[in-house]
């Protein structure tokens, strides 16, 4: 470092008095206007929040007996809750891959409970995950159940169906061109004997329905969900959910459904300290042995099956808890594994692993990265753009070092990074600038002059040429740039 340092020195005597002492010289920076250092803010899981919540929420339910016809779609799967509020609300699955039903046989099912006898009366099932129903043919009991159980081969996320007679209900005798009052109900969940609330419907002051013969047939074992595209399952199913730092905040789904929760932690608002949504920890809550609800609950910072340590609380336990990280495009996005040698704590390169920074004919380390705790956001090291040495005024250029792979062509991703430009202190940062560029089109332009460390974001469509570039930075006005990120978005 001392021919360099030397190099400032000789330079620094043409300076203007007013000029700040460099980056290069190991955080000689402006007196008054230091660099905040971010400190990430440890905000553990509200269980307490949640576990009220599943008090209070009621996502329980069951076919209809009005004119709601049998056959429909299952609806979007919905918001009951989100951070302790109880809402109503579909979730924006933004063009998430679904999947395909999967063919099953009468072997995969067994019966949970039997139905009244003959003659009997009888109640149907009232639990969660409700998705839709059919009429099937009631020649026969049998008949019917199997065409109810192939209706629940057919239908994504089916794990349980109750088959039930409903007598004295117009619709099905009537109305409905099926002309059949044995119900098939399918669910995404399995439900118990306990569950079977529901004794019939008033449709008329002088009509009530009548359930009979209502038994219940469950899939032997539950099909382990799809990896939500942009997501990788890293622990589950296990019977603890996380209590984990950077926690976000959570949503009460009305069926265990992981690609709505991977949607709900892509459109969360990002965190001022930590950035987007990087991972989730879906759960079921079973209450005194009954399923209540699902959770979605959403973290700033991954993590892994060591936080998951939530079990429960009195009647509550928790059930089928999987945790997903997104998945980031960037190689090192946040500069750590470039480190000094011998354990030094203070030096800086215009090549580390993963990234490459250069300068215009002229310039001098005009986009560098460090390893100096101080200058970072979080962690030890961080991007600087604009010349280390002071040197020159020319703007550097930052870019990832490799091609950026895994990306699906026509898709779209959100770029988000952080950027501070208040090395300097207001008056010399006031020409800070950095431009973002993906591929040849400017999707960014950052102007802000002086500014403590803040979150940026931007869309981008994966095509052919998908490189990213940083250029900034002006000296004595310097832009630093960390915890790079690019997710897939929809």
């Amino acid at each position: 470092m001392l021919p360099r340092l030397a190099l400032f020195v000789a330079s620094a005597v043409l300076a203007s008095a007013q000029f700040t002492l460099p980056p290069a010289l190991q955080a000689a920076q402006d007196s008054a206007t230091s660099i905040v250092v971010s400190e990430p803010v440890t905000t553990y899981t509200n269980v307490s929040s949640i576990a009220n919540m599943v008090s209070i929420v009621d996502q329980k339910g069951g076919a209809p007996s009005d004119s709601t016809r049998p056959g429909l779609p299952q609806q979007a799967t919905k918001l009951t809750a989100l951070d302790g509020k109880l809402v109503d609300a579909t979730v924006p699955t933004i063009n998430l891959e679904l999947g395909g039903a999967q063919r099953r046989e009468a072997v995969d099912y067994e019966q949970v409970f039997s139905g009244s006898k003959s003659g009997e009366p009888d109640a149907a099932i009232e639990g969660t995950a409700y998705l839709t129903y059919f009429l099937v043919s009631n020649s026969t009991y049998q008949l019917g159940l199997d065409e109810c159980l192939a209706h629940c081969d057919e239908t994504l996320g089916c794990a349980f169906v109750n088959l039930y007679y409903e007598l004295n209900n117009p619709y099905l005798d009537f109305v409905f061109p099926e002309k059949s009052n044995l119900k098939c109900v399918l669910y995404g969940d399995v439900h118990n004997e306990e569950e079977k609330t529901d004794l019939g419907n008033e449709l008329l002051p002088s009509i009530r329905t009548v359930i009979q013969q209502s038994s219940g047939y469950a899939l032997q074992s539950l099909r382990k969900p799809a990896d939500p595209a942009g997501y990788k399952l890293v622990f589950g199913p296990l019977s603890a959910a996380n209590n984990a730092p950077q926690y976000m905040g959570f949503a009460f789904l009305d069926k265990y459904d992981v690609k709505a929760c991977a949607a709900l932690c892509n459109t969360r608002g990002a965190d001022s300290n930590d950035g987007a949504c990087k991972f989730f920890n879906i759960w079921r809550a079973v209450v005194n042995g009954k399923p209540a609800t699902y959770t979605c609950a959403m973290y700033s910072a991954p993590t892994d099956a060591s936080t998951a340590t939530n079990t429960g609380q009195g009647d509550l336990q928790v059930t089928r808890s999987r945790g997903y990280v997104r998945i980031n495009h960037i190689v090192d996005g946040t500069f750590e594994a470039y480190v000094c040698d011998d354990g030094d704590i203070f030096c800086f390169t215009e090549e580390a692993a993963g990234w490459v920074g250069s300068s215009p004919a002229g310039g001098q380390d005009d986009a560098t990265i460090f390893h100096y705790a101080p200058y970072a956001h979080h962690g030890s090291s961080v991007a600087l753009l604009g010349s280390a040495f002071g040197s020159d005024a020319y703007p550097g250029l930052l870019q990832p070092a490799w091609p950026i792979t895994g990306l699906r062509h026509g898709r779209t991703y959100v770029l988000g990074f952080f950027h501070s430009s208040s090395y300097s202190g207001e008056e010399l940062e006031s020409d800070s600038f950095v431009t973002v560029w993906w591929g040849r089109s400017l999707v960014g332009n950052i102007t802000v002059g002086y500014s403590t460390w803040a979150y940026y974001e931007f869309k981008v469509v994966a095509g052919r040429n998908n490189t990213l570039s940083f250029i900034g930075g002006q000296a004595p006005a310097y832009d630093f740039i960390d915890d790079v990120s690019l997710f897939l978005l929809y």
